[in-house]
């Protein structure tokens, strides 16, 4: 069936190749290249060289309607239009509806974009035309459920790296800037918890954390400081988030448009056209250029919208790879840190694991996060630790690597695959025991009558005399029970046992107690420090330190309080020997038993506040110690001090001098920090103008109220102020963001140019102020 094609790519030729040299031992076959190379290209080649070879038609399809008119228009550019009835480009959707209205079957059938062929809506192609070839095409053969393809088909075709199309100079070099780890931006992504049905980051959460102003403006930086004139695609979380951006945008003059998958398609051509000719700067998206878009010259693209799904980021960032005459790269702007859970586009992937399901699409684990090799630039800018933005890859260091990446990939290959072998179990026929192993190496010989569970880096299992145990991977014995019938791991770090009698237990592996009763796990805190935890069995609240703590029964979950490094947890079973910080605070409502940030010790006795909002706690031997956020506690004495040891009080003293002078320079900081913000708000706003509503006066620029109208009259603003009047013949004088500097009580205010403003008490008594 095979024929060269003098028109195709080295690449393209060897694929086409590799290709049908697969369709002799099998019926379907997948096909990876990366976004960019030219699939369609390819495509157009097998598609025209099966019509010439076997007189049967061809389907396309895809899995959304958009796409197949794109299609229809792509093999018409090959001379296939579909007037000649030879290839049908069809959706999915609407073939499952018209089974019955195909009157011929096809020869070939190819699936454009497969890593959306899910088996339970494509299973039935398979089955009603079992004769006919199939072809899928992607760019990522990977699901974010992990289930893999081979339900659909037989074999994978892998095409070269990303990195080895860019080192050939078939695939753009790229920059790549990120948010930095600790930024603002990256704990709010960090935060979100809820998954959608695709099991990706549900998009009513992420909206409602990344919608606002305050994020959207940060947007807008990113694009003003590293891609200032140049053109490109925002990918964007939802389409009420696109619309502010695209508002954002257009507002400080980057003519900017939003397309979704309410835009008309007539419109959406229009808007394309307007983008690939340079009239629009900005197309701003959600989810509609992840696919099918061919624009070689798009200069950044910004990555607005967090995923889970390897797929996507790699579809989205791939948009900016295609090259085109004069752009010597591409800018990567990462505002959603993906960058640190997939690694860079470059990053070597194991497609083939992905394709049969041993490994899902999604985001990088902890381990793998954290084994990752170092790509940070070592320039100037990432020095400004002030930034929200580093600078991760230039295009010149991105070379480099691939230039050298021989090394490069070696040690990366080596980093996956310590991060790759998770702990599993494996059975010995010989012996009928089991035992662990990561990936081909074993970590504990068989020696276990069964295996119950594995989670991390323990198991569950049943020794050979019958006891039940938690081993780690090396086979070291956690906890022993004498007797058991089943262990289960649970959520929280909690171990579920059922006795022998059938009746269930719980173990607290951080603690190794058990309970009678299910625990349910209450969390507070972050992850900067490291999180609380207590856990309620029945009425009551267990510590998970190493000394056991257990509340009053009856205690609500709304009564225990966060502040910021400590739980407060309500407790009147305070120790005699607990001295205060002040004397005169009541034991009843300011004493009260707490848990810090970060201490797996105990639970303590908070003994008062100091003005920086550090703490004085005790521990229950009677010693005395200094807590403070983001900081370990620190001794300070104790009930019985030792020889040389200064008191309570006279360390409570010295402590509440220090702290005193601390909140003060805390308070000077916030001042300065309100002056410099309302500074910048108020030359933002330096344009306002009065204007009316009713009958009553207020400020606004543009569309925008910067003070809403409840004065009788506000005169037009000078130099940065301007006089208004509260009631009649009562003036006074305010800034431009409403913030009054004179109080209304005088029958005139007159601002002067050189700040001079005339306040007239009563006709001929004037008093004059300096602004």
């Amino acid at each position: 069936m095979y024929c060269k094609n003098n028109s195709l790519r080295d690449y393209q030729q060897e694929m086409k190749s590799r290709l049908f040299k697969e369709w002799e031992f099998h019926q379907s076959v997948m096909v990876q290249m990366p976004t960019g190379t030219g699939k369609t290209h390819l495509l157009a080649a097998v598609v025209r060289e099966f019509l010439h070879r076997s007189g049967t038609c061809v389907w396309i399809v895809a899995h959304r309607r958009e796409l197949v008119q794109q299609i229809e228009e792509t093999v018409a550019r090959y001379g296939m239009g579909k007037e000649s009835g030879k290839v049908k480009a069809l959706s999915i959707q609407w073939l499952s509806r018209n089974w019955r209205n195909m009157e011929e079957s096809p020869g070939l059938i190819v699936i454009d974009e497969a890593h959306h062929a899910l088996a339970e809506t494509y299973k039935e192609l398979w089955k009603r035309y079992p004769e006919a070839r199939k072809l899928g095409m992607t760019a990522t053969p990977c699901r974010l459920n992990g289930k893999g393809f081979t339900d659909l088909f037989d074999t994978l075709i892998t095409s070269w790296s990303i990195a080895e199309f860019i080192g050939k100079g078939w695939l753009s070099a790229f920059d790549y800037v990120s948010i930095r780890a600790d930024s603002r931006e990256q704990r709010m992504i960090n935060s979100l918890k809820k998954r959608g049905a695709d099991g990706d980051y549900q998009v009513k959460e992420m909206n409602e954390v990344l919608n606002r102003q305050v994020s959207i403006r940060r947007l807008y930086e990113s694009v003003e400081k590293y891609v200032n004139g140049k053109k490109g695609i925002v990918y964007a979380v939802s389409i009420a988030h696109a619309r502010q951006i695209a508002a954002c945008y257009s507002a400080h003059g980057v003519e900017a448009v939003v397309i979704d998958s309410k835009t008309p398609a007539s419109e959406r051509r229009e808007l394309v056209e307007g983008f690939k000719q340079g009239r629009i700067r900005v197309l701003v998206n959600v989810d509609i250029f992840s696919e099918g878009f061919d624009c070689p010259d798009v200069e950044f693209v910004q990555l607005a919208r967090p995923t889970l799904s390897l797929a996507k980021y790699l579809q989205q960032v791939g948009r900016g790879l295609r090259k085109s005459g004069d752009k010597e790269s591409c800018m990567l702007i990462d505002n959603v840190g993906l960058h640190r859970i997939f690694g860079l586009p470059v990053r070597d992937r194991d497609w083939e694991v992905m394709f049969e399901g041993r490994m899902m699409g999604n985001a990088l684990s902890r381990v793998r996060t954290e084994n990752r090799l170092p790509v940070s630039c070592p320039s100037s800018e990432n020095d400004k630790r002030d930034e929200e933005l580093e600078i991760v890859m230039t295009h010149g260091q991105l070379l480099e690597v691939i230039r050298n990446r021989n090394s490069f990939y070696l040690e990366e290959k080596q980093a996956e695959q310590r991060a790759h072998s998770v702990l599993k179990a494996f059975h010995d026929r010989r012996s009928g025991l089991w035992g662990l192993k990561r990936g081909n190496r074993m970590t504990m010989m068989p020696q276990y009558r069964e295996v119950f569970d594995i989670c991390g880096n323990r198991a569950a299992v049943r020794l050979e005399d019958g006891r039940v145990s938690v081993v780690d991977d090396s086979g070291k014995p956690e906890i022993i029970i004498d007797r058991g019938r089943r262990l289960r791991f649970m959520k929280g770090e909690l171990l579920g046992v059922t006795g022998d009698d059938g009746t269930d237990s719980y173990i607290d592996l951080k603690t190794s107690r058990t309970y009678r009763e299910k625990p349910v796990v209450f969390s507070y805190g972050g992850e900067d420090y490291g999180n609380v935890e207590l856990l309620k069995v029945g009425e009551t609240f267990h510590s998970r330190t190493r000394k056991a703590y257990a509340s009053t029964q009856g205690l609500h979950k709304d009564s225990l309080c966060f502040y910021g490094f400590y739980l407060k947890i309500p407790d009147y079973r305070v120790p005699k020997n607990c001295k205060l910080v002040d004397s005169v605070w009541s034991t009843v409502f300011d004493v009260f038993a707490c848990l810090l940030e970060g201490d797996d010790e105990e639970v303590y006795w908070c003994c008062g506040h100091l003005a920086d909002r550090s703490i004085v706690v005790m521990d229950e031997s009677g010693n005395y110690y200094h807590a403070e956020k983001g900081k370990k506690k620190r001794y300070i004495t104790c009930n019985v001090p030792k020889t040389g040891e200064e008191d309570f009080d006279s360390v409570v003293q010295r402590l509440k001098e220090e702290a005193g002078r601390r909140a003060e320079e805390i308070i000077r900081r916030q001042q300065r920090n309100a002056e410099e913000k309302r500074q910048r708000r108020l030359e933002e706003i330096r344009d306002v103008q009065p204007f009316r509503m009713g009958v009553k006066w207020g400020l606004k620029l543009g569309e925008r109220i910067v003070v809403p109208p409840h004065y009788r009259n506000i005169c037009p603003p000078v130099g940065g102020y301007c006089a208004f009047e509260e009631n009649a013949y009562q003036w006074g004088l305010m800034a431009l963001d409403g913030k009054v500097v004179v109080e209304a009580r005088y029958q005139k205010v007159e601002i002067e140019g050189d700040g001079t403003v005339r306040l007239t008490i009563i006709p001929g008594k004037v008093k004059t102020i300096k602004l």
